[in-house]
């Protein structure tokens, strides 16, 4: 078991690793950096970049091909969207199934999100909903903003976990329907203000309009 120090060491390579893929604009099927180059640029042992790579795999985030080296994982790929998709069938009763697990997942990530969101990721929010042609989001910008929030919460677990549900959900449930942005602006004000009651009432207003 490892100590509260080299927990949070750990902690520490797992995140600088993460801004690594970000900095660098890495995309999925991108190539990652060699644990040699990682070794170097995080100023850690080799051996503490191997375990780390090693739970980003176990999550599904990267994989490593023999000979190649490590890359970034599709998420269309995992196994779960195909186990999601045997039991979740194309009538109304599964697709509101799908939508309230959906929204009950990202009420849990919102209240944790509420404590790690940071400006950026605020700036980024407000980026998404400004940069839409109308007073509307469609599906693909609601996911761009959902995914934003996930992502603060810096819990690569959950992040999976949502992905997955949300990849589902982006192919049974009404590719093209749109949602006002004032939805969206209310939960930006929220997180800004820290107001957990706020912005789960802005989700909930949000999902009572897409499932009316």
């Amino acid at each position: 078991m490892l100590s509260s120090q080299q927990d949070k060491v750990y902690q520490a390579i797992l995140h600088q690793i993460k801004a690594i893929i970000y900095n660098d604009g890495l995309q999925t099927g991108d190539k990652l950096p060699s644990e040699r180059e990682l070794s170097e640029r995080l100023k850690v042992g080799r051996s503490s970049v191997r375990e780390a790579l090693r739970s980003l795999e176990l999550l599904g985030l990267i994989e490593t091909r023999r000979g190649e080296g490590t890359f970034i994982s599709e998420a269309k790929d995992h196994r779960l969207v195909e186990i999601l998709a045997s039991f979740i069938l194309k009538d109304t009763k599964s697709k509101h199934d799908l939508l309230e697990t959906k929204m009950m997942i990202e009420a849990d990530i919102i209240r944790l999100a509420i404590h790690r969101i940071t400006k950026e990721d605020i700036k980024a929010l407000s980026s998404v909903v400004k940069a839409s042609d109308s007073s509307f989001l469609k599906t693909e910008e609601d996911y761009k903003f959902f995914r934003i929030i996930v992502e603060s919460t810096e819990n690569y677990l959950l992040y999976r976990l949502w992905l997955e549900l949300a990849e589902f959900y982006l192919s049974v449930w009404k590719p093209n329907m749109s949602r006002h942005a004032s939805h969206y602006e209310k939960i930006i004000e929220s997180l800004l203000h820290k107001d957990e009651h706020g912005t789960i009432d802005a989700l909930q207003s949000l999902y009572k309009k897409i499932s009316s």
